[in-house]
């Protein structure tokens, strides 16, 4: 007890009176002893504890701009913020489960012993934040007051990382009030380390991303770049995943969409779909409302699936966004608002350049490199991009017009679909319902393959599986993973489960359908999940009549769709679905100890229907010959 009221006396002096007078309004001795074991561990130079008020809120804007970690921009409310030129990813190899000893993740992990990792990350954090303020966060990962959502505490040296998380998350201080010494909430622990004269994470080799699943604490240490910094975000995945398979829930890598139907309907779908694959364009479709874009937790309530997002902004990838492609965001980023572009170029008018928009690109202006000019390269003789491909934009949703109103609600949305959607150039129709919950578990989901592009992502066309598209953040083995899910659907009426694939090609090598038509397999997937149209049975799945199709292209898109299109698109091509169910089979028999029976059994009759198939019909089968 004198140990303890010694702790809470040198916290006080480091805090101050008014920090700690705002702490001391949460009845939680845990959380006080957490705060100040980091603060004498870390040491700043001040600290500033920061309440749910709108004052407390912009004076951490303020510091931002005034440490120089952001800088305004022309428009109202923008600024920029620059990573280190080697500081741009998420750093895999350096983020690492602290397990014990005993604990195995299963094949793919990367995880290192508890107590090697406890000791290396505090010794690396010891006084890495003086010279800097410290800034005590309280956020709520899900609605205010809702058996979904998880509290979470944040330190950080960070102006920019707290800025960009009160534009991310929905403010905590008081829910921590609320709930006293009954908080479960996940600890985060972030440190920019040592800055250079462009306020950038110097001591790369010493960045590190650890997650301590026991005690659900994520430690980052010697980077600014998002991905590794706003632990709310793909590090929080970590830790809620693991609490989920704990209690029962999901928390998928999936947005969280309102499609429109007939009579104003509304029917909530989620969808996971890894990078480059649509999944942001889908979400964002003009004529439906969006109540997330990246994450959603999901829980069974009353025989049915119920969904929040527990975020409340956008972290988003801005190459490519354009006035043709993607309009509502690209207004958005146009018009004043409170926005932090991150690694863009910055022009001499004050305002950002990004690659893959419809403008034409600057010949200077200062970007990640420093000045940056036409046909500048790095170090290593590597030509330097006018802004880097992996630039992003913050911002709060409630900026965008098409904002679900079920956002902030506590109850969550109830959904009816599921779709998963990969990049995939000769296997997969365009859209396609499973027979039920455990085949469009496996088939669609375990799965997940998406091919990789030239341009981004390596070697062209190399598929990589990524079941749920969740791989790179599971915190349990896969084959836990996808038990879980197969138990999720045990409910008196799970979501109907869809694929998509936008990127079919033909055989000259064209691709099958036009980006906007995306619209019109959605519309049908709203349909379905009513049992409004009816589907045609095929050896992977249910696919959609040519005249309801038709329809729909006419009434969602204002074009013709003709049987030449439909025919092209939706025959089955059993070669090439039999060759990925070979691909994906081995994954899971050579590289995923455990797996469930049943994912071999639903894979082994998959594979014969195709192969009666193809005795009465051939290799390539029209969707109007199937039996």
């Amino acid at each position: 007890m004198m140990e303890d009221k010694r702790e809470m006396e040198r916290l006080k002096s480091r805090l101050g009176a008014e920090s700690y007078k705002k702490l001391i309004r949460i009845d939680n001795p845990e959380l006080h002893h957490f705060i100040a074991k980091y603060v004498e561990l870390c040491n700043p130079d001040m600290v500033f504890v920061s309440t749910d008020s709108p004052q407390d809120i912009q004076y951490i804007r303020t510091e931002a701009i005034r440490a120089a970690e952001e800088h305004e921009l022309a428009v109202a409310g923008h600024t920029v913020h620059f990573d280190g030129y080697y500081d741009q990813a998420r750093d895999k190899s350096n983020t690492k489960f602290l397990l014990p000893q005993g604990v195995n993740l299963g094949t793919g992990m990367n995880a290192m012993d508890r107590e090697e990792g406890l000791k290396e990350i505090h010794d690396i954090m010891r006084d890495i934040m003086r010279g800097h303020q410290l800034y005590v966060r309280f956020f709520c990962l899900g609605p205010l007051k809702s058996e979904f959502s998880i509290t979470a505490v944040q330190l950080t040296d960070s102006g920019y990382v707290a800025h960009s998380e009160d534009l991310l998350y929905r403010q905590g201080y008081e829910e921590f009030v609320r709930l006293g010494q009954s908080a479960r909430y996940f600890k985060f622990v972030h440190s920019a380390g040592e800055l250079d004269d462009r306020k950038t994470s110097m001591n790369i080799d010493k960045r590190r991303i650890y997650i301590d699943l026991e005690s659900e604490t994520v430690y980052s240490a010697n980077t600014q770049y998002g991905g590794n910094t706003i632990g709310l975000k793909k590090l929080a995945m970590r830790t809620a995943i693991n609490r989920a398979s704990r209690e029962g829930w999901l928390n998928e890598h999936m947005f969280i969409m309102g499609v429109h139907g007939p009579s104003n309907r509304v029917t909530y779908f989620t969808g996971a779909f890894p990078s480059l694959c649509g999944k942001t364009s889908t979400s964002m479709l003009p004529g439906e409302t969006i109540v997330g874009d990246d994450i959603a937790y999901l829980r069974q309530k009353n025989g049915r699936i119920r969904a929040v997002n527990p975020e409340r902004g956008i972290f988003g990838i801005i190459r490519g966004v354009n006035s043709i492609d993607d309009p509502s965001i690209w207004a958005i980023l146009h018009s004043p608002g409170e926005i932090i572009f991150s690694n863009v170029l910055v022009t001499a008018e004050e305002t950002p350049y990004w690659l893959g928009s419809n403008e034409d690109p600057p010949q200077k202006g200062i970007n990640h490199s420093g000045e940056w000019q036409h046909g500048k390269k790095d170090a290593d003789g590597n030509d330097i991009t006018p802004s880097h491909p992996n630039a992003r934009f913050t911002l709060d949703m409630h900026l965008l017009n098409n904002l679900d109103p079920n956002i902030d609600n506590p109850d969550g949305v109830v959904i009816d679909g599921i779709i998963y959607g990969g990049r995939d150039s000769d296997t997969k129709v365009p859209v396609e319902q499973s027979f039920n919950w455990v085949h469009g578990v496996i088939t669609m989901g375990a799965a997940l393959e998406s091919e990789t592009t030239a341009a981004t992502l390596g070697k062209e066309g190399e598929r990589k599986l990524n079941p749920m598209s969740n791989l790179d953040f599971l915190s349990i083995p896969i084959a836990k993973y996808i038990e879980n899910h197969l138990a999720f659907g045990h409910i008196t009426n799970p979501p109907c489960i869809f694929s998509v694939n936008y990127f079919l090609r033909d055989t000259a090598g064209n691709f099958t359908n036009a980006k906007i038509d995306k619209a019109a397999w959605l519309k049908w997937m709203e349909l379905r999940t009513h049992q409004e149209v009816e589907a045609i049975e095929t050896p992977t799945g249910l696919i959609p009549k040519y005249d309801d199709l038709k329809r729909l292209f006419r009434e969602v898109l204002n074009k013709d769709y003709t049987r030449e299109e439909y025919i092209k698109q939706f025959t089955v091509r059993v070669a090439e679905n039999l060759a990925k169910l070979e691909r994906v089979e081995q994954f899971y028999r050579t590289k995923v100890p455990d797996t469930p029976a049943i994912v071999f059994t639903v894979f082994e009759e998959q594979r014969q229907r195709l192969i009666k198939a193809r005795e009465e019909q051939g290799d390539y089968i029209e969707p109007d010959t199937h039996a």
